[in-house]
């Protein structure tokens, strides 16, 4: 799992912009798929003597349709890297909305469980977790800046229980700039529009 961090902090210029882009919603799900796959091996090769508990907190209400779409596309990958819920694969989830008491009650249900690994999205949610829990592997998906926001130590080596994938790269802001001057030349002046930083989250300026 620590190589997902290694390959976002060492993507090549010419393409970094690209493969960040395919992190978001729509690829994010057969990363989901490699988070199992990269499981310890000897845990692989316990699963015919007991079921292995996975356990998902995610901010949005169980009802989000998109969520509820990306959630069945998990399933399947799992199923074709051998991991069948029900069969040796249980699967705890818990739906808070993002409401944040309700995020930290949720965290400490799933971690009561005391699951394999759990699955997160966000800042505010993965932080939840790291409160609750400094043995159990907690993989987070579509956080900005792991390494600013406190998350990891870094990416070649996240230091503790904790790791995941990236959705941005702050150092790419510059290649960013560049790139809207290659598209308007007589660019002179540059607004950013980005959401509040509510529950955690960090805002560049």
């Amino acid at each position: 799992m620590v190589t997902a961090l290694r390959y976002a902090a060492s993507l090549p210029n010419g393409s970094d912009l690209t493969e960040l882009d395919q992190l978001k919603r729509r690829s994010f799900i057969t990363l989901l798929g490699g988070v199992l796959a990269a499981w310890p091996l000897a845990a692989r090769a316990q699963q015919r003597e007991r079921m292995r508990r996975l356990a998902v907190l995610m901010p949005y209400p169980e009802g989000d349709a998109e969520v509820q779409v990306e959630v069945a596309a998990f399933r399947e990958q799992l199923q074709k890297l051998g991991w069948t819920q029900g069969r040796n694969l249980l699967i705890d989830y818990r739906w808070p909305g993002d409401q944040v008491g309700r995020i930290h009650a949720a965290a400490k249900e799933l971690v009561a469980l005391q699951p394999d690994a759990i699955l997160v999205r966000s800042t505010p949610v993965t932080r939840a977790l790291m409160q609750e829990t400094r043995a159990i592997p907690i993989v987070f998906l579509m956080v900005s800046d792991p390494v600013g926001d406190g998350l990891i130590a870094n990416f070649a080596n996240p230091g503790s229980n904790v790791t995941g994938f990236t959705n941005a790269e702050a150092s790419l802001g510059g290649k960013w700039i560049e790139l809207l001057k290659e598209i308007a030349p007589g660019l002179q002046r540059l607004g950013v529009l980005t959401n509040h930083p509510a529950g955690g989250e960090r805002q560049d300026r």
